[in-house]
């Protein structure tokens, strides 16, 4: 399979010096924009090669660029999300951490195509160690000429700055990000008006995902039909997966789109950890709904065919559960951190997440009322889409997908009156 992100992270870590990333073709995109494109074409060779984006959402990347107004008298900003807190992902974070200068690289050409002088790439505060690599990286390619002043005297000017959060999931989330970079709480905005219109300190801006920038310099390179080829019709090129939970060999793999579900959990990564059966899997982040172990037998790895199954591909977090997981406790658990989380700005998320916790700590003790798996998924249907920011939704969808799927490991936390169980015998 041809490998696009995950090429240097054999060196574990070498290719964040410069010298060791230009020895293995790095910086060979960016002299190929600026040199052969204008920035309008890099745009269309983007929009070929059907990159959507890798954060969660799967737009199509370049048709996000080019909502970029051109005559814009504001200053125009490339903005890496590399916030990464969705639970079970961790794709970002090796990325940035085996292979710097290829975020690096992506952006700047990203800043050439919008006309963006000030870029920053927003890290989580977690990740402060991985801020420390990136900013010796940044430093190197500002010292060989591929940032500042009239980069490889094209006579186009680019600038990157690091700016760490302070660990918000919120903040995952474009405006809020936006918001917190602009030294704000991270609260969402309202939109419209897009930020691709309206974005930092006001100005056109594009927020992309780490992995979604990192993949711009092998499209232009070779080609943007070349990228598409390697993956479905809708959905081109390669994608991260962060594998966890019940494999034997968890991890980050890089597959096509298109990829087969089931190939990847038993043959890439070895199979259910202690020969036990596969009961479900969510494989998105823990944001997106659930699916049984049924829905995943023909299922495949592109924003397609996973809606077809019930869920959507998300950030690309894969979580394995076996036949011993308590989709009860699993789903408590997310529920924990939803709440959590929510930023507190809109009534539906803010409270409705304290009352699905609220009944979820109930059930857990055994003590649930005959009612409380419906009062679940209603208190669920009255955040689903009426929330401020998709906050609510992420807290939503797995509670009402593990109630229709994998009811019995709630019906067993409801507490029986005495007249039920004298019914049961």
């Amino acid at each position: 399979m041809t490998k696009i992100l995950t090429t240097r992270f054999h060196l574990k870590g070498e290719a964040s010096d410069i010298d060791v990333y230009l020895k293995t073709g790095g910086y060979e995109g960016l002299r190929k924009a600026l040199k052969d494109f204008t920035p309008d074409q890099v745009t269309e060779e983007v929009k070929k090669s059907v990159l959507r984006g890798r954060g969660g959402a799967g737009f199509p990347t370049g048709l996000k660029w080019s909502f970029v107004p051109k005559d814009s008298k504001r200053p125009k900003y490339v903005v890496c999300n590399a916030d990464e807190s969705e639970p079970g992902t961790g794709k970002d974070r090796d990325l940035m951490r085996f292979d710097p200068h290829l975020l690096i690289e992506g952006m700047v050409i990203t800043a050439y195509a919008l006309g963006a002088l000030d870029n920053y790439i927003y890290i989580r505060g977690e990740y402060w160690y991985i801020k420390d690599i990136l900013d010796r990286a940044i430093t190197q390619a500002y010292e060989r000429g591929f940032l500042g002043k009239n980069i490889l005297g094209s006579g186009f000017d680019c600038n990157l700055y690091t700016h760490p959060g302070a660990g918000a999931y919120i903040c995952g989330e474009e405006t809020a990000l936006l918001e917190s970079l602009e030294g704000k709480r991270g609260h969402p905005r309202l939109k419209p008006p897009f930020p691709a219109v309206v974005g930092l300190y006001g100005g056109p801006t594009v927020v992309n995902n780490v992995e979604t920038l990192a993949a711009v310099p092998w499209i232009i390179e070779n080609g943007g039909e070349a990228y598409k080829a390697l993956g479905t019709e809708k959905s081109g090129g390669t994608k991260l997966f962060t594998v966890s939970g019940h494999v034997e060999r968890p991890g980050n793999y890089e597959v096509p789109m298109g990829y087969p579900l089931k190939k990847l959990i038993y043959e890439d990564c070895g199979g259910i950890r202690g020969g036990k059966k596969l009961k479900a899997v969510i494989p998105g982040g823990s944001s997106v709904p659930v699916l049984t172990a049924e829905e995943c037998e023909n299922c495949n790895l592109d924003y397609e065919s996973i809606v077809t199954a019930g869920s959507m591909l998300g950030s690309g977090g894969l979580i394995v559960m076996d036949e011993t997981t308590d989709i009860f406790e699993t789903t408590r658990n997310l529920t924990h951190f939803y709440h959590h989380e929510s930023c507190g700005w809109c009534t539906p998320c803010r409270e409705g997440t304290r009352w699905l916790e609220n009944v979820f700590d109930r059930m857990h003790r055994f003590e649930g009322k005959s009612g409380d798996i419906e009062l679940l998924h209603e208190l669920a249907d009255k955040i689903l889409g009426k929330s401020f920011c998709p906050l609510g939704d992420a807290a939503a969808m797995p509670v009402q997908s593990a109630i229709d799927k994998f009811r019995p490991d709630f019906e067993r936390r409801i507490k029986l009156d005495l007249v039920q169980i004298q019914a049961a015998d």
